[in-house]
């Protein structure tokens, strides 16, 4: 391994190439509380060495890929050419400082989150060991997943007419060896969206582990009505009960209800999730590896986390390769706070595992991840231990 150290510190980036990918859905196409989902799509960066190592990341998952493809072709790529490192942390905060007048969140946060992802790969895959190891070593070689679906299928719901489609989309989830799912809410008015969540829980019974996303739908007054339906429902945590910017909306509906608020995968970096965590705005921070500021960077947030006594559980929406990347941060955290039995949510992260239609989280990997026994095993090669199929690449990509 030593000689493998040396050679590594020698390495250059000779290529970054970037991949906009974009599956339509068609009549597959969903809704959560803020937005249509008539298509799937993500930014992969491919770095590759002057010796033909090649490392993949991931980003724009979010909104359109192209913007930040373009802060990676025409800023950051030329950038990191001229690097002599290829030391992810030390590349980091050489992208990040040279930016940071202009790119503390959004954009170029996404796009030094898809290289830093690559960095990581590639340099575990130079050393032969695994990203987790290169982290610090796995407390688990698997991580239980939850499933996240209950989208709404069209606007205009009639919750009566809807809630046997409902339960059976739930009820498949379960079938398939789930035993955690997260619904959406916020599309509707309070009221009808209560339907819904008695719905499934009717569907699942007393003992599947219930989560529920808003994507900040709501007001903190009427986040709280929604939590004290979920309260009653037995939900395990509400996840953007408000709008990101509404901190103090967040710990106003921490303090009125017992559900666990979860939040984070609109936040950007250390730096915001410091004021996020210190406003008291959470129970569960959920930073997305690939919008956060890739691993590098969850790994600070995941730290400082802890020393509040706060959970970290990464939000995960891409592609296999963003999925891959979650299961290495998920393996390497510790049970927070520490107890002599592991408990699935309660002090032991897991991964979000989405099922709505995605063949870039399917079919993009040689390897796909695949839930045995209600969890997903972290991939056990050099780097991120995942291959991708270029075939599939080349199907879906659109620049």
């Amino acid at each position: 391994m030593l000689a493998a150290f040396e050679q590594r510190s020698e390495m250059k980036i000779d290529r970054v190439e970037t991949f906009v990918l974009k599956v339509p859905l068609g009549a597959e196409r969903f809704y959560s509380s803020q937005a249509e989902f008539p298509e799937r799509n993500s930014l992969l960066v491919r770095l590759t060495t002057t010796d033909g190592v090649v490392g993949w990341g991931e980003g724009g998952q979010y909104g359109p890929a192209e913007p930040v493809q373009a802060a990676v072709d025409a800023v950051l790529g030329p950038r990191l050419l001229e690097l002599d490192t290829t030391d992810p942390g030390v590349v980091w905060e050489h992208l990040y400082a040279s930016t940071r007048d202009y790119g503390q969140k959004g954009t170029y946060i996404e796009a030094i989150s898809a290289i830093d992802i690559a960095l990581w790969d590639l340099t575990g895959k130079y050393l032969g060991v695994s990203v987790s190891t290169l982290l610090g070593g796995r407390f688990r070689e698997r991580v239980r997943a939850y499933g996240t679906g209950g989208y709404y299928r069209h606007t205009g719901l009639d919750p009566a007419r809807d809630l046997p489609a409902l339960q059976d989309e739930v009820s498949r989830y379960a079938e398939s060896g789930f035993s955690m799912l997260k619904m959406k809410v916020g599309l509707l008015p309070v009221r009808e969206d209560a339907l819904r969540v008695a719905a499934v829980r009717e569907a699942l019974g007393d003992d599947f582990s219930l989560l529920a996303d808003a994507n900040h739908a709501y007001t903190s007054s009427a986040a709280i009505a929604m939590g004290r339906v979920l309260e009653e429902a037995r939900f395990e945590f509400f996840e953007e009960p408000v709008p990101p910017e509404d901190r103090a909306g967040y710990a106003r509906v921490r303090a009125a209800i017992d559900v666990p608020v979860a939040g984070g995968e609109a936040e950007y970096t250390r730096y915001g999730f410091r004021d996020f965590i210190t406003g008291g705005c959470v129970d569960i921070v959920q930073p997305d590896i690939c919008v956060a500021g890739g691993i590098s960077e969850v790994q600070r947030i995941a730290t400082l986390a802890s020393t509040y006594n706060l959970r970290t559980v990464p939000h995960v929406w891409g592609s296999g390769v963003a999925l891959s990347a979650g299961l290495h941060v998920c393996a390497t955290l510790p049970l927070t706070p520490y107890g002599y039995s592991a408990v699935p949510l309660q002090n032991e992260p897991v991964i979000e595992f989405d099922r709505t239609p995605n063949p870039l989280r399917d079919d993009l990997l040689v390897n796909p991840a695949i839930l045995e026994d209600g969890h997903v095993a972290v991939p056990s090669g050099p780097g991120l231990g995942i291959e991708v199929n270029m075939e599939v690449v080349e199907r879906y990509r659109t620049a």
